[in-house]
């Protein structure tokens, strides 16, 4: 794989005394030097095979660079108990607010905070959680955004411009079963309000339905690059996705493969998935299972910091040059 971007080699969050694992960084775009990120509190089983548990808490981070984050004090959301007391029926476990992504509402200038909210039972099924706020200090959650269903989860949203009708398509992370396995997939969701409530849309890539080996089983959207970083045509986007190889199932126990960080195009205007690179992009230096991308920060005229977490344990800058990213796109 050639290397178009250049790894830090120091981390840019680590772990400490209280947390062995950190992951899913998202920043205020106001500022860029504060923001959310999701710490392992407990992990049962084994990171690579399906089934283990990790309880989670989200921590405020802050940052006098960009280059590394202190972990704070736990993120404290108005309303969150009784919210998450009205969703939990009787025999489901919350295991803690995951996966979070921070949109600033450039109209009101008030922060949208979206994180999944998972409900563990003989499956974990995921809604898509919502806070609003003026900042990471004064957050109160409302209802979910996305609440699951019997055929319909939701986690990891990627916010997409406002189309020219008016609302947003954005995507997410859904699933579908197919036979042994559950896929992980992209989905569109119909959002005129951003506060909710959303609605499902189409699904725009499913790994069982392209020859694409590395994103053969899971496939989750990343953030899209503004066209500032790079410019790829009227209502699209060029953005981050993140893919693993497909499940396997050996002695009876599904195996995961590898997650690395790819690129796409998206047509936010049509909601449509117009190209997935062909082989990944990105894949850590130290990753024994997992690179996964969760915030984009520009930086310069063509220049910006990719942020990624690596085996669900630490998070890793990347500095990714818009000239070299160009020369992997389609004509």
């Amino acid at each position: 794989m050639n290397k178009n971007y250049l790894e830090h080699k120091n981390k840019a969050v680590e772990t400490d005394n209280n947390f062995s694992h950190v992951m899913a960084i998202t920043l205020d775009p106001r500022t860029y030097y504060q923001g959310i990120i999701r710490c392992i509190t407990s992990r049962e089983g084994s990171l690579g095979i399906k089934g283990y548990v990790d309880r989670s808490e989200l921590h405020q981070i802050t940052s006098n660079s960009l280059e590394h984050f202190t972990i704070g004090e736990k993120l404290n959301i108005k309303n969150e108990d009784e919210i998450i007391k009205e969703l939990t029926k009787e025999g489901e476990d919350f295991i803690g607010l995951e996966d979070p992504d921070i949109w600033i509402d450039e109209a009101t200038n008030l922060m949208h905070v979206y994180f999944t909210v998972p409900l563990k039972d003989k499956h974990t099924i995921t809604h898509l959680g919502h806070a609003v706020g003026e900042n990471l200090d004064s957050l109160h959650m409302t209802m979910p955004v996305l609440l699951a269903g019997e055929n319909n989860r939701a986690k990891e949203v990627s916010i997409a411009p406002l189309n020219k009708k008016g609302f947003r398509y954005n995507l997410i992370e859904s699933s579908d079963r197919r036979g042994d396995f559950r896929y992980s997939t992209v989905r569109v969701a119909i959002a005129e309000d951003m506060a909710g409530p959303w609605e499902y849309g189409e699904t725009v890539f499913h790994p069982a339905e392209h020859n694409i080996s590395w994103i053969g089983g899971h496939a989750s959207p990343g953030p899209l690059f503004p066209e500032t970083f790079i410019n790829v045509g009227e209502g699209k986007r060029l953005g981050v996705i993140n893919g693993r190889e497909a499940d396997q199932k050996i002695g009876g126990e599904i195996k995961y493969g590898t997650f690395s960080v790819g690129l796409f195009i998206y047509d936010y205007e049509l909601g449509k998935i117009d190209w997935v690179m062909p082989e990944p992009f990105i894949q850590d230096s130290e990753a024994k299972i997992i690179t996964f991308a969760s915030q984009f920060v520009e930086t310069g005229s063509g220049e910006g910091i990719l942020y990624a977490h690596v085996d669900d344990s630490f998070v890793r800058a990347y500095t990714l040059e818009a000239d070299k990213i160009k020369s992997l796109l389609p004509k």
